[in-house]
């Protein structure tokens, strides 16, 4: 699976929230969002039936850096009160996975032709969330500034299990030079309802990570220089590795940097 890519210029940058949700509701933007509106929430996704939805709130209170639940659906509601007055789970992720039993079957721009009426939808707080106060104080993301999705992995460390649900944690990883590393631990530390700070950085083996230059799926930029550190923070695809573990009959999620964007602020989030 390639690197997704979208050009600077590309109108969908200056987009609000509900406009972009438009775009993708219409199939104008498949792409993932890294980079698209700036200072809203994004949200990792991921949709259970009914009777694994109380394990997997469990395994988000249990899990809360790679999990951070910021919003749960009523069963067979596609909607996220708070989180956009036209939103529609089914329609509005740019990019979606489903697994069944355990196995990515598919991947989809629309699931309306899935929707169960006992489907719950879990909305998970997302490190792009914190990306923005990032930039807005001077920490360069070479991501962002390449338009490309940030790079994931699958650690060796095991998540804490919940009935049903285990598995092992995802990161994402951002290369920083020490001085920007060592700001961004303090700015998203003030974010722990989008992982908060980093779980790890440097030595990417020691947790169980052999080849940066070869991410989750092959999506993100892997690149690190000389002088910078891989920085890690716990990652809202974690629920992939859960999944895959786990073997639930169905279940949707987001694909991997292809993030539900709310009309919730960013600042909402952010702890004194």
């Amino acid at each position: 699976m390639a690197n997704d890519r979208y050009p600077p210029s590309e109108p969908f940058a200056t987009l609000d929230p509900a406009a972009l949700r438009r775009e993708i509701r219409l199939g104008k933007h498949a792409a993932h969002t890294a980079g698209l509106a700036p200072g809203f929430v994004q949200a990792n996704v991921c949709i259970l039936p009914r009777d694994w939805a109380d394990e997997f709130l469990l395994f988000c209170q249990r899990n809360p850096k790679p999990c951070p639940l910021l919003a749960v659906s009523d069963p067979g509601d596609p909607r996220l009160p708070g989180f956009g007055d036209d939103l529609d789970i089914r329609t509005d992720v740019p990019g979606y996975c489903v697994f069944r039993d355990g196995e990515l079957i598919e991947e989809a721009t629309d699931i309306t032709h899935l929707w169960r009426d006992d489907f719950v939808t879990f909305a998970l707080g997302c490190s792009f969330s914190f990306e923005s106060a990032l930039i807005e104080s001077g920490v360069p993301l070479k991501h962002i500034e390449r338009g490309q999705c940030v790079a994931m992995y699958v650690t060796d460390v095991d998540t804490r299990p919940a009935g049903r649900l285990h598995g092992k944690l995802v990161v994402s990883m951002r290369p920083l030079v020490a001085a920007d590393a060592i700001r961004a631990i303090q700015i998203t530390s003030r974010f722990p309802g989008v992982h908060g700070a980093p779980v790890h950085l440097g030595r990417p083996e020691l947790i169980g990570i052999d080849n940066l230059h070869q991410p989750y799926l092959g999506i993100g930029l892997s690149e690190v220089a000389a002088d910078e550190l891989p920085v890690f923070w716990a990652c809202g695809v974690t629920p992939h590795s859960v999944i895959q573990a786990a073997r639930p009959p169905i279940c949707v999620t987001h694909k991997p940097g292809h993030m539900l964007i709310t009309d919730l602020r960013n600042s909402s989030l952010a702890s004194l």
